[in-house]
């Protein structure tokens, strides 16, 4: 981010340490190795215990997912013009958050043991940011030794001052009467002080994300963009960005035994390619089993973090299939992990994206080749659906938009990623896919859910360079291109307007909705967008 002073003695860990008010003594564990970490835990933290594979198994308390809703970014003369302001980034006073700074620190100087983990995030040393986790608990330590990128012993030595400091006080909650709070919860980040502060949570997807949302600020100030996708890499050097929300398939579409894994979550997309923020990955551990997923299922070993899963006293064998505590169940762990993981994280620069969506409406094309301001529209709709569930009166499928495909993580406004995109598009020549793995021939009770062996034959004609030599015809209401023939996909299930199995009525009913939908959601963002990338949407009248 910045050309090193040659000039400035490095500060000691110990002087560095001193800016956050920590006092620094014995108490104090830096880089703890994996096994020192495990002893850790096991021997102070309750209900913590070793897998039947060797991982560690951790409870995070209360919370078992991230806080939305009690995120806070201090308004700050700095930043007060980049940021986004409204129910993703709310504002939190300087002095709430010197408040809460304190109430942190205090708390850790009075704990029995203190653990430090600093690495680095970007694998790209041009842009990576030097991070700082100071912890009570030593899950989180590991945690963040998996999810950060792990420093050599001499770049330790030489770490210096941190670009960006998490002090994690979660097991303390904060005083909900603080200005701008609203409860004992809090994830508030300065920019200016470089800080982020957790009270009132153990859930340690708060620092990851909590980096995350640093990244995506100032990697877009430095001129650079950040995604919130995962990456593969082919034989012959292509790489491929994924987006998608939860339940679209990103994960299993992006793990291709036939490429590499370059990440599969945060990336950043500079002037000579993409590398991966992170050092490791967050896989979702509900239902994990071998034989779906076998390359996450044999990173479940020594070194890995699973968070809140249920298992068995006696053996340590984990019930993968058991919600009782929760239903988000993770697993955290060292990319290098992952078997057909690229290390150093670092890929050339991308000649597909594939926006993912599952669409339960069943009216969406299983894929489409989108225009540059299509791309723009859809990247910033961040569509998915969810099924009709088991509660009383839901029958029908319900609409999700999440702006870039990550709009919790995002601070500058959601257009300034679209057009930043759209930009590495055009000077990259890239081709851009909606790609739908949700339902066909009517929508979620009455079609069926695309075979994935389907989706997976698409990603694999985007990959071969079929699609892009592909005849393409033009879907109505969406305007989207479809393909005539796609190797091993049925031509009906490719137009979901011929494989619609109710009256044609009803399909125009269902798409026309499903376009208001869209249009509806997309009036947020119109006041900075351009008329072009306006015009892509789908063409209805708002309801």
């Amino acid at each position: 981010m910045r050309a090193a002073d040659s000039s400035r003695p490095v500060p000691t860990f110990a002087q560095s340490l001193a800016s956050t008010g920590i006092s620094f003594d014995s108490r104090i564990q830096r880089n703890l190795s994996p096994s020192k970490l495990y002893k850790e835990a096991l021997k102070h933290e309750q209900g913590t215990s070793i897998s039947s594979t060797g991982a560690l198994i951790a409870r995070s308390g209360k919370k078992t997912g991230r806080s939305p809703l009690d995120k806070r970014v201090v308004e700050e003369a700095s930043t007060v013009d980049d940021i986004w302001w409204g129910p993703v980034n709310k504002k939190l006073s300087l002095e709430s958050f010197a408040t809460n700074q304190q109430t942190a620190v205090d708390f850790l100087n009075t704990r029995d043991r203190l653990y430090v983990f600093d690495g680095y995030a970007g694998w790209d040393p041009k842009y990576r940011i030097k991070v700082r986790v100071i912890c009570a608990r030593a899950y989180h330590a590991l945690f963040m030794n998996n999810m950060l990128i792990r420093p050599t012993s001499e770049e330790l030595e030489t770490f210096g001052e941190p670009d960006f400091t998490i002090i994690n006080a979660g097991q303390f909650p904060a005083n909900g009467f603080t200005k701008d709070m609203t409860s004992s919860t809090s994830i508030a980040i300065s920019f200016e002080r470089k800080q982020m502060v957790i009270l009132g949570t153990e859930y340690a997807g708060e620092m990851k994300k909590g980096v995350f949302t640093v990244m995506h600020y100032l990697m877009p100030r430095a001129g650079v963009l950040s995604l919130h996708s995962s990456c593969n890499e082919g034989p012959r050097g292509d790489v491929s960005l994924f987006f998608g929300l939860s339940g679209t398939g990103k994960t299993t579409l992006s793990a291709d035994p036939r490429r590499m894994l370059i990440g599969d979550d945060e990336h950043v997309w500079t002037e000579s390619g993409v590398f991966n923020i992170e050092g490791g990955c967050y896989a979702k551990a509900i239902d994990l089993c071998a034989e779906k997923e076998p390359e996450i299922f044999n990173a479940v070993r020594f070194g890995s973090v699973l968070e809140n899963v249920v298992y068995e006293g006696a053996t340590g064998v984990v019930d993968f299939t058991d919600k009782s505590i929760t239903e988000n169940t993770r697993c955290a762990y060292p990319i290098e992990y992952i078997p057909n993981a690229k290390v150093p994280c670092i890929g050339g620069k991308p000649q597909n994206i594939v926006l993912l969506t599952c669409d339960a409406f069943g009216v969406l094309p299983p894929v489409a080749k989108l225009t540059p301001a299509q791309a723009m529209y859809h990247f910033i709709s961040g569509y998915t659906a969810k099924i009709a569930g088991t509660e009383e009166g839901v029958t029908e499928p319900q609409a999700t938009f999440s702006a870039c495909f990550g709009q919790p993580f995002l601070v500058w406004h959601p257009v300034k990623y679209a057009q930043m995109l759209a930009q590495k598009m055009q000077q990259n020549n890239v081709n851009v896919w909606l790609v739908n793995t949700g339902w066909n021939g009517g929508a979620y009770g009455v079609g069926k859910r695309i075979s994935l062996k389907y989706s997976r034959a698409i990603i694999d004609a985007i990959h071969s360079g079929e699609l892009e030599k592909a005849e393409f015809t033009s879907y109505g209401v969406f305007n989207l291109q479809i393909p005539t023939a796609v190797s091993d996909v049925p031509a009906k299930v490719l137009d979901p307007s011929l494989a619609w199995e109710g009256t044609s009525g009803e399909f125009s009913a269902t798409i026309s909705k499903l376009a208001n939908l869209f249009q509806n959601n997309f009036t947020q963002y119109a006041d900075q967008a351009t008329p072009e990338i306006i015009a892509a949407g789908p063409e209805t009248h708002l309801a």
